[in-house]
């Protein structure tokens, strides 16, 4: 595996290019405590402004700020009352957008990571969905902005790792994404990974009666 920390340049892309070419690639979590090794095998583009499932559609707000760049900084959020998400910004600065890293293999550091995931049955299962991602690196909101090319000592970097080849690279309709970007293609897996999630549509909601 090539230990080559990725550059600005790689992140200084369309969000379509940057987000299948992130596959295989090797996202490091330092801490006090050590570092987590986890091989990216899933993840989703967002394209800002021009889509409708991007929490920057509707432009820049405190929440998205991040997500205009520069590339190569770690944009984390917050759903559900509960649970966070990790994406990169990539794409030129004052473009908004971002590919959100939904699974991964921990090939390092996996006892660190099963005692914030007890729950996962297997190891396959530490990182399975971008929240399990999350809470598996002990990745928070303290997190949101970090440069991860910049720096010794950051708590993000991505490597250049081992990237897969375009046949073993399958794409699909992102998970509960609804509305007018429910059918964009822009999620991208390893083929026959198993630490891949499942596909998940989104769940319309019901009508009040």
């Amino acid at each position: 595996m090539d230990r080559t920390p990725l550059g600005r340049e790689f992140f200084d892309r369309p969000v379509l290019e940057v987000a299948p070419d992130l596959l295989g690639r090797v996202l490091v979590r330092s801490t006090d405590e050590g570092a987590i090794e986890l091989r990216l095998t899933e993840v989703e583009a967002y394209a800002g402004e021009i889509d409708p499932g991007s929490h920057a559609y509707r432009g820049r707000t405190a929440r998205n700020s991040v997500m205009f760049g520069p590339p190569g900084h770690s944009y984390v959020y917050f759903t559900y009352g509960m649970w966070h998400c990790l994406n990169l910004v990539c794409g030129p600065e004052g473009k908004a957008s971002g590919v959100l890293l939904r699974a991964g293999e921990i090939r390092v550091g996996a006892e660190m990571a099963r005692k914030r995931r007890f729950s996962a049955r297997h190891d396959r299962e530490l990182a399975k969905g971008p929240a399990r991602l999350a809470t598996a690196l002990d990745v928070d909101r303290a997190l949101n902005g970090v440069d991860v090319v910049a720096g010794r000592r950051r708590p993000l970097s991505v490597l250049q790792g081992s990237p897969v080849s375009p046949d073993q690279v399958r794409s699909g309709p992102r998970t509960g994404v609804g509305g007018a970007g429910a059918h964009q293609p822009w999620r991208f897996w390893i083929d026959g990974d198993p630490t891949v999630s499942p596909y998940r549509a989104h769940a319309p909601r019901r009508r009040a009666t």
